[in-house]
């Protein structure tokens, strides 16, 4: 783990000529190094312009500065920030002279890694930064704003406290059972850890969604050869994304673009039609079409409505399509001939014309909602991540292991002990642990700067 008691520098905006660069510094010599840059001691949260003079007295750049004195800063240590003008080579030249002074090149996330372990935040805070930096819908944003600001730690707070109350309620008469303690109601625990164990499923299940807002929601568009899904993608691409033409069988592999439906970010997928009797390459193509329904959140089937009869789609299809999750688009309505019913009851239904746009906003709306029924909590938008998730799974296990032992009157100490184990996954969540490799390897993932 990188040291505190460096003092650390880096560009925090993107490589690349800009109206401004803002370029970081965080660390112990951080106030005495802008007293040397700018010849006075900073004054605190306050903008000042200055000449940014290097080492060897050369002008670099007019730029303004802002000093932020430790706790009160993002790292939670005395931190300096230099906005100069965006040309590449002179945010370089600072760069290289901080360096000179005696900085050290900041490690990919490390200010958010010292923020977090100057108690500025906790680790779901922390992770909730690279969420907000990546937040590509109106959703994910909501969502990002709501964990930087803590929300999950608080949840996750209260479930620590919970838990903890069963726990001292069972090792009081490990600890002390010579002491004038009331019965062991076992009982009582058992309704205690029932009550966190049904919390922690809750919020597992909103693991689906955290996915969704993260990665976009995985929108396939299935359906026979020459029903218009090539149309159908461009319709809601808003432009000529993959090629249309008579001819049926067009598309052999899949194409995929991303759009932003209402407050969602889309990933939509345009596959190789579905042919009961495909020949060699079409096959290929219905393979793929296959690999990307497994993974699909929300299956587009469209369907010909000009067809008297529809034909069948082939049988292992059907078997992978769910009611819930699937759309049934009938497309091709501007040919005004009155359409066969649905291939799967109980699915929502849409009539659309690619062709002419009618349509195309009804299905727009019922994206939407199929995407906002992923949200199990109406109000709270918060979505956990993977490694939340596997921490919460972890609990679970423990948790439905101490019951379980609780109920078939095992020993209250393996009671206690998987309880504790549980407690120490909760931890892991927002972090009230003492693992290095972890820490590192999570905060790689950010940029540099951040």
């Amino acid at each position: 783990m990188p040291s505190l008691s460096d003092t650390i520098a880096a560009l925090a905006t993107p490589t690349g000529t800009s109206a401004i660069a803002v370029l970081r510094v965080s660390g112990p010599d951080t106030k005495s190094l802008a007293r040397e840059i700018f010849g006075k001691a900073p004054a605190v949260r306050l903008v000042s312009r200055a000449d940014y003079v290097d080492r060897s007295g050369n002008l670099v750049d007019d730029v303004l500065a802002t000093f932020f004195q430790g706790p009160r800063s993002y790292t939670g240590e005395d931190a300096l920030e230099i906005s100069c003008h965006g040309n590449p080579f002179i945010a370089q030249k600072i760069l290289e002279d901080l360096f000179a002074r005696g900085c050290r090149p900041a490690d990919a996330g490390e200010f958010t890694q010292r923020a977090f372990l100057n108690g500025r935040m906790d680790l779901s805070q922390a992770e909730a930064v690279m969420d907000l930096i990546h937040a590509r819908s109106e959703r994910a944003l909501a969502a990002a704003h709501q964990l930087l600001r803590g929300e999950l730690g608080r949840r996750m707070n209260a479930l620590v406290e919970r838990l903890l109350g069963v726990l001292a309620r069972i090792e009081a008469h490990i600890d002390f059972p010579e002491e004038d303690l009331p019965p062991e109601d076992r009982a009582q625990v058992e309704s205690g850890i029932s009550s966190i164990l049904f919390d922690i499923k809750n919020l597992e299940s909103t693991s689906q969604y955290g996915r969704i807002l993260r990665e976009g929601l995985h929108v396939v568009i299935l359906g026979r050869p020459n029903v218009g899904k090539s149309s159908l993608l461009n319709a809601l691409v808003g432009r000529d994304r993959a090629l249309v033409s008579p001819e049926p069988g067009t598309t052999r592999d899949f194409i995929e673009d991303h759009i932003v439906v209402g407050p969602h970010f889309i990933r939509l997928v345009d596959t190789a039609g579905l042919n009961p009797s495909p020949g060699g390459l079409e096959r290929l193509g219905m393979e793929k079409a296959l690999e990307r329904l497994a993974d699909a959140d929300l299956v587009l089937l469209v369907t010909d409505s000009s067809e008297p009869t529809r034909p069948a789609l082939p049988a292992e299809t059907m078997t992978l399509l769910d009611a819930t999750s699937t759309i049934i688009v009938q497309n091709k309505m501007d040919l005004g001939i009155p359409s066969p019913s649905s291939p799967l009851p109980g699915a929502t239904l849409i009539e659309t014309s690619a062709l002419t746009g009618t349509g195309i906003e009804d299905l727009r709306a019922a994206i939407i909602a199929k995407a906002d029924a992923f949200r199990h909590e109406p109000n709270n938008i918060v979505g956990i991540n993977a490694r939340h998730a596997h921490r919460i799974a972890n609990a679970r296990g423990l948790l439905q292991s101490g019951l379980t032992k609780l109920r078939s009157a095992a020993p209250t100490e393996l009671v206690a002990s998987d309880l504790r184990d549980a407690l120490a996954a909760f931890g892991e969540i927002i972090g009230r642990i003492d693992n290095e490799r972890m820490l590192d390897q999570l905060f790689a993932t950010f940029c540099i700067g951040k």
